[in-house]
């Protein structure tokens, strides 16, 4: 198995999981209201994979009601789901929600070049608005998931085996 390879001994629900996180680019972002911590916020947010197994970046805008959330209260939730069928049922469709703690590296520190640089490997055309002021990479670290692989398919997904179906769906190519 070369580097690049995905790895084949991992368990076929683990596999599943990175399988979806890496098909999907886009995830339901839940944080706290910054204004009142008593109300959710759920927003959509375009998501890379940090290499071996680290978690998420995502590209935010300083004038977001989500940057200002996470700022106030660094833990949120990602949930990424497979794209609706065109006929049949929806119930079933694979999902995932992972409880995440989020930081915003320093410009420029070598946390920041790497989130950058998985970011833009997912979405170069996001390149120019990595120079916008007002823009920041946040780096979301998973502490647990909950994985629906499909119907009666429900588990908890702890950090340690996160962190091995990350590493798979980092490495492996694009579906």
């Amino acid at each position: 198995m070369s580097a690049t390879e995905p790895s084949s001994h991992l368990p076929r629900l683990h596999r599943a999981l990175g399988d979806l996180l890496r098909a999907q680019r886009v995830a339901a972002l839940g944080t706290l209201d910054a204004q009142d911590p008593t109300q959710p916020f759920v927003s959509m947010v375009p998501y890379a994979l940090l290499p071996d197994g680290a978690g998420f970046v995502i590209h935010v805008s300083g004038l977001a009601p989500h940057t200002a959330n996470l700022q106030a209260a660094p833990r949120a939730a990602l949930m990424v789901m497979a794209s609706e069928p065109e006929t049949g049922p929806v119930h079933a469709l694979p999902r995932v929600s992972i409880d995440v703690r989020a930081e915003t590296p320093v410009p420029h520190s070598p946390a920041w070049e790497r989130a950058r640089d998985a970011y833009l490997a997912r979405f170069p055309e996001a390149e120019p608005m990595t120079a916008l002021a007002d823009f920041r990479f946040v780096t979301l670290s998973p502490t647990r998931a909950r994985q629906v692989a499909g119907f009666g398919a429900a588990r908890t997904v702890e950090a340690d085996e996160l962190a091995a179906v990350l590493a798979y769906a980092a490495a492996a190519p694009a579906p």
